[in-house]
């Protein structure tokens, strides 16, 4: 599930960087690049209105796919570790043999 979280997140990213690059700052964009053709078919602010719609909904979708797969990080990671844990803390040999007195001290009564 992860993994599947992960891939839409990166590919939203890719789509929003493109979406950012293609706009221009002052309005041209890409309704700028094809001249008249542009104006005809789609219209200049139906080009911008595209564009910064998807922009928005991009970063919104990122948004929730990154605050989803919170939740399920939190599952994995938990169940995964645990085993590991137990498995660790049953292998910690214990000491058998009484622990010495170090030297220079006064042993306890």
């Amino acid at each position: 599930m992860l993994i599947l979280f992960g891939i839409l997140i990166v590919l939203a990213c890719v789509l929003l960087g493109f979406f950012v690059l293609i706009q221009n700052p002052k309005g041209g964009g890409l309704s700028a690049s094809f001249g008249g053709f542009g104006n005809q078919v789609m219209g200049v602010r139906q080009t911008t209105d595209v564009l910064e719609k998807g922009t928005w909904v991009l970063a919104t979708i990122i948004a929730v796919l990154c605050l989803t797969s919170s939740v399920f990080i939190g599952k994995g990671s938990a169940e995964q570790q645990a085993p590991v844990l137990q498995k660790s803390a049953g292998s910690i040999p214990q000491p058998t043999t009484p622990a010495q007195q170090l030297p220079g001290t006064v042993p306890a009564k």
